[in-house]
Parts: C-alpha cells; structure tokens; sequence
C-alpha cells in the first residue's frame, strides 16, 4: 500500500516537473502568428481542394501573407471575387483569371461502351482500375464508380443512371479536385469560354475504339480539316481542340456536323448560366472598383 502512493507520488511530481518544463519552452519559444493570416483564411471558401498548390486554405493563407511571390488569385474556386478581396489585404495585384469548369472527356455510358468483364469488386475507380485496367474495354474511358463524385468538395457531381458523373454548372468551381483522382484522367477543367470539347480520352487507334465504343474519337480528322482556324489538331489518334483559338476565332464551330460519331460537341448551352454569371460578376467588380476610384478623387 505504502509502495503504491510513494509511485503514486513520484509520477505526479515527475508529470508537475514536465509539466512546467513544456510550459516555460512554449512560451518561450512561442512564434508570433500574423493576425492577417486568418483574416484572409476567412475569406477563402474552405473547399481544402489544394488548387491553389498549398495543402488547405490555411497554408495558402499562410504563404500569401508570408510570402510576396505569392499572387493572391491561386484561390480557383474564389474566382475573382476572392482575388480582389487577398490583394486588398495583403497589398498585391490581382490578375483577372478566366473561371474553369470540369468536364468529363468520356460518354461511354453503359449501352455505348464494350464490357470485357463483370466487375464485382469495391465500388470505387481506382480499385476497379487495379484489375486489367477496369471492366471496360477501352482502356482510357470512365469506369463510372463515382471516385471523382465522392472527393467533390463542393458536391458539384453526382452519378448518372448511366453510369457517367454528372456536372452542375452552377456549383462546379473549377477546383479541379475530381482531376486529381481520376485513376483514367478522364476529367479536365475548361475555361468557361470554350465552345466545343472531344468527348472521347482514347489514344487507341480507329478500328480499336470502334470496337470499344460507339461514341469514341477515330482520329480519322475530319473535324481538324474541317477547322478554318486551325484550332484542332490529332495527337495520339485524339482530337485536340485549342480552346482559345476556337473561343477567340469560331463562332460556327463546323467541326460538330462532321464528326461521324458526335464525340465532338458543343458547350455553349452548358456552361451558358455559368458564363453569364461570371461576366455579370466581373461586371459588378470592375463598378465597385471604378465607384470606389471616384470617391477617393479629391473634389475640385
């Protein structure tokens, strides 16, 4: 008994000892922590996607107030808006970036695409993809088990019936997060200007995709010669569209009348409210800058 509160004794003065030790090292090798970098944490959306390149929204605020060769505008999902708020605080220019969307370079849904094999397994692409590259035959398309749809931080995405991730224009931010996971990197981000896009992420040749799927890219380049701006090229049997010559140049994108299995097609009437919104967004900004400018002057 008495041997129990000797040790009972010993461990609370040793544990009172290491106590007061860890108390005097933290203060006094306690850092001070810039009282703007949560501030402008506040105003990042808090996605944590990592578009920006840091690791959270906190790192970046950290290496945008610490840092002067950090630009204010790598917040993607903040758009311009919360640009202009981060070089306000933090006393940078912004640039203007053009907002992106995703977009899935795939629609080989379940009666257009060619299963080789039953897959029973864990519902989740980058499992399916392990296994001879995933129940479908073409190598390159969408498995369709919804891995980008779960790491949405912004629950932009659901699954189609069809077995196809579906985009909501209105809540995509561009983050480009379901790019990342994407074991097929069958996702890319858009700029919101784009007119027409390749539904198709096969770099096998014709006569292999026709088998695979019905709707896929032959590489055959019709649409290439059919361009008159030169904004689309074949590369790896694959139709590459310029998107900033098509934007800039196309205003009656040819290309989508002669593809001959409508793997080409427009975006316009998709991302048309996203478009819209963003202009009168960037609209908004520039008046409240200019209103702004005009209540600084000094009247005559």
């Amino acid at each position: 008994m008495e041997t129990s509160i000797i040790v009972l004794i010993v461990m609370t003065c040793v544990g009172l000892v290491f106590g007061f030790v860890l108390a005097f090292a933290n203060k006094k090798f306690a850092m001070e922590v810039n009282p703007l970098i949560e501030i402008v944490e506040d105003v990042l959306p808090k996605g944590q996607c990592g578009s920006c390149g840091y690791a959270g929204c906190k790192a970046y605020a950290e290496a945008v107030v610490s840092n002067p060769d950090v630009p204010p505008n790598l917040c993607i999902p903040g758009k311009d808006v919360v640009a202009k708020q981060v070089a306000e605080l933090t006393g940078k220019a912004a640039e203007e970036t053009e907002p992106r969307i995703s977009h899935v370079k795939c629609k080989g849904c379940s009666d257009k695409a060619t299963r080789s094999y039953n897959y029973e397994g864990i519902q989740d692409c980058v499992a399916a993809s392990l296994l001879q590259g995933g129940p479908k035959v073409c190598s390159h398309g969408c498995l369709g088990f919804g891995t980008c749809v779960k790491n949405c931080p912004f629950d932009a995405m659901t699954l189609g019936e069809n077995g196809l991730p579906i985009i909501d224009e209105n809540k995509c931010t561009g983050c480009g997060k379901c790019e990342t996971v994407c074991p097929k990197h069958v996702i890319e981000m858009l700029p919101i200007s784009s007119h027409v896009t390749v539904n198709c992420n096969s770099k096998d040749k014709g006569a292999v995709v026709r088998k695979a799927c019905t709707v896929g890219c032959l590489g055959c380049g019709l649409c290439k010669r059919n361009c008159p701006h030169e904004a689309i090229v074949i590369e790896n049997n694959l139709a590459v569209v310029n998107h900033s010559i098509c934007a800039e140049k196309c205003d009656n994108p040819t290309c989508i009348a002669k593809c001959p299995t409508k793997a080409i097609q427009s975006l316009v009437g998709d991302v048309k409210p996203v478009v819209e919104a963003a202009k009168q967004e960037i609209a908004a900004n520039t008046e409240n800058k200019t209103n702004a400018e005009n209540k600084d002057k000094p009247e005559n």
